[in-house]
Parts: C-alpha cells; structure tokens; sequence
C-alpha cells in the first residue's frame, strides 16, 4: 500500500508542478506550529473579496494535501477508483487551459524532517507566513529538537521566489532571530508594539444576553490605527490570524480597512476556539481539531478572562510530543489550576494534567478522569451537571475525538455536521 501512495503523491506532485508552470498563479504558503489553519483561513478571507484565490481545504498540509489543493482536487481517501479520478482530473487541467485562480492559499505542515523542504524546492511562494514555533511544539517527537523543527520550518523562506516577502509573528522570540538572519524582504505581526502590524486594546465582546460572541483590537500599522472586530470565536490565534491576514493584504495591495471588514464576516472554522451554544444556556469553546501545549495554555488564558462564575475544561491527551509529554501535560495542568473550577482529563498522557493540578491547589472532587476513548462519555456525564452561564472548553489531539464531548454539551447536536470536526462518513466510520 505504501509503493501505491507513494506512486499516487508522485504523479500529482507532478501535475501539480506542471499546473503551476502553465498558469502562474501567486502562491502564498503558511507554515507554523500554532494557528496554520486559522490564518490560512483568515488570509483567504482578507483577499477572496478582492482576488480570484483558492485556498487548502481544511488543513490539507502535506506531500499530498499540497498538490490536491494545486490541483483543486478531493481527498479520495481510500477509494482507488476516485484515485485514478483525481489523476486524471490533474491530467486535463494541465493539458486543456481553464479558468484557473489568480492567488493560491497554501497551508504546509511538518510532520517529519525533509517534509517542508521537499514541498518548498518546487512550490517556491511568493509569499511565506511562519506562524511561530513554542518551546515545546508539537510533532518534535520526530525530530532531535525544537530547534530541528524550526529548521524545517524555515525552509519554506529560504525557496521564497526572488523578490518575495516574508511575514513573521514576532512575538515569538523565535521568529525574531529568522527575520534577523534572513536576507531578503520581511514584515512582522504580533501584539508587541514593536512588531509593524500590531495588535492593541483587544477585548472579548458580549452579546446583549451576557454570552461571549468574539473578539475586537485596533490594528496600529504606518501610524494609523484601524479597529478589527472577529466574531464567532475567541483566543490569541484568532488574532494572530488576522494581523497576518492583514499583513498579507497590505503587502498585496489591498487596502487594510477594507480588508479589515472583510475579517468581521470570517466565519470561523471548526474546532478552533469556536463558540456553541450549550445545553441548559451554557457555553461551549470547541477547540477539538487539535492539540499543543501552547494552544491549550493559551485557550485556558482566554477561558480564564470570561465573565462566568463556573468555567470547565475537558483537556485530552496531546500527542507527538516524545520526551517532552510529562513535562507539557504538567505544565497545563498547573495553568488549568488559575484558570478554571473544574478539571475533566481524557486519556493516560492527560493523567498528568490532573496530577499536577491537584498538586498546585485544585480539590480533588474538582478533578475527573477518562480513558482514552471516553470522550463522548466525559461530555456525557459532565452534561448532568451543567447549569445556565456556565463555560466549557473542550480540546485535546485529533485521535483523541473530543468532539464527542461538544456533541454530548450541544444544545443543537442536529447540527453537528455543520458545526463540528470530523463529522465526514470517513472519519465518523472510525468510531
């Protein structure tokens, strides 16, 4: 089965290669450890008013995520016949000319060494975004340090087409020494002041029942100061998604008040720091697509700043994490202690979660516990409890499936093909 992927991914690299040689469309590539998706998602809604662009569908990052959104192509997952469709599709599109998009959105991940670099030499963006690399980052299990992944990361600069530019969050120190060591064109995002697309004044907005509905900041760039307001979720990355967003439109010509209006209507994917509504007039942060130690220490930072007088987490495992897993399951435990009342963990490696917030203060009859595969069953059984105003956050790794626990809390599951991850007959067909 490996030789026939490994054929499939080889024959669409090269249609894709082909498709960019024959249409020339601007490539704008994201890559990072926290936030790909969300900015991949925020850019495309910055342009797509304005640009005939195309973006990766859902968080289609890899050797053949890539060439499937090149070619605007489905995942046929395991379907051979749908295969040979898509080769074939690929095959037409290179040999007949069609209307093809103007600007190419493209989100590049990172699971192993040599993964960003051997899209990168070929892809060669006009544009690339490098969202940040966390101390303790997730997938370095593959990888002999933070700093090897980093590394990987920085190669999607270094094939950068002549002339192009590249946009940093430099908030992270990390990206800071990139941008000094880089040679060619490049701005900065972040909320530091000295970065030159910078966040202020941010706030989370309420809607007239007291219940959280997003997030508003002034943009302070060229000293002018433009007022942002995103709807529909919540978090930090959602705001670091945007100032890149609007680091890219400007960069791209478009004017950023505009393009700031543009972001107003972003509708937010799912699993990423979502607001549902919840059983009983209580609320739901759905951040279940996945999981790192710095996307859950900052999910628990924003639960910790609403207004509401019991606030939950339903915290799952996070993977990849090799020889760093104790310590970061440990490290969010004691954050949860400051942020949260009650403690629910999914799965072994969450164990550690609850250890360490008991040991830093919170009372045992606060702290639950799950197996792994007991996710629906957390939200289950915590949703007897559940009251009017109160706030859940549940987040964990893919394989870890906590949307189950958002389908127990919803006060609409009916709706839970429109509002939740994973919901596809491929991925449900794994329950």
């Amino acid at each position: 089965m490996q030789l026939i992927r490994n054929i499939i991914v080889w024959i669409l690299t090269w249609e894709a290669r082909l498709v960019l040689k024959r249409y020339r469309p601007r490539v704008i590539a994201v890559t990072g450890n926290v936030g790909k998706t969300t900015t991949k998602d925020a850019i495309f809604a910055a342009l797509s008013e304005h640009l005939y662009a195309r973006k990766s569908q859902k968080s289609f990052n890899s050797e053949i995520g890539v060439p499937l959104t090149i070619l605007g192509l489905e995942n046929a997952w395991h379907n051979p016949f749908h295969w040979l469709f898509n080769i074939a599709r690929g095959l037409y599109l290179v040999v007949v000319k069609q209307e093809y998009p103007q600007w190419l959105i493209l989100e590049v991940g990172a699971d192993r060494p040599g993964d960003i670099r051997s899209i990168a030499k070929w892809l060669r963006p006009d544009i690339a975004i490098i969202t940040g690399v966390p101390e303790i980052p997730v997938h370095v299990e593959y990888f002999k340090s933070p700093e090897a992944l980093l590394r990987e990361k920085r190669a999607l600069a270094e094939h950068l087409k002549p002339g192009g530019k590249l946009i940093l969050n430099c908030d992270d120190p990390r990206m800071r020494e990139v941008q000094s060591d880089f040679r060619g064109a490049s701005v900065s995002y972040g909320f530091e002041p000295f970065n030159e697309y910078a966040a202020e004044m941010s706030e989370i907005l309420y809607d007239d029942d007291g219940c959280p509905a997003g997030m508003r900041f002034r943009l302070q760039h060229g000293g002018s100061s433009v007022p942002v307001a995103i709807l529909g979720a919540l978090g930090r990355p959602r705001i670091y998604g945007a100032l890149a967003a609007l680091a890219v439109a400007d960069v791209c010509g478009i004017d950023i008040i505009s393009a700031a209006a543009s972001l107003s209507t972003w509708e937010p994917p799912s699993g990423r720091m979502r607001i549902l509504e919840g059983i009983r007039g209580s609320i739901i942060i759905d951040d279940t697509y996945n999981s790192s130690p710095a996307a859950v220490l900052s999910a628990l930072d924003t639960v910790k700043e609403l207004h509401a007088k019991r606030k939950f987490a339903i915290l799952g495992d996070m993977l990849e994490l090799g020889r760093y897993s104790i310590e970061a399951h440990r490290t969010v435990g004691e954050r949860a202690r400051e942020c949260i009342n009650f403690l629910i963990t999914v799965g072994f490696r969450a164990r550690a979660i609850g250890e360490a917030a008991l040991d830093s203060g919170m009372r045992d009859e606060k702290i639950r516990e799950y197996e792994f595969g007991e996710s629906g069953r957390a939200g289950a059984e915590l949703a007897v409890d559940i009251k009017k105003g109160d706030v859940i956050l549940v987040k964990g790794s893919q394989s870890m499936r906590m949307e189950r626990a958002v389908y127990e809390l919803m006060a609409h599951p009916e709706n839970a093909k429109e509002l939740l991850v994973r919901q596809d007959d491929e991925w449900l067909a794994k329950s």
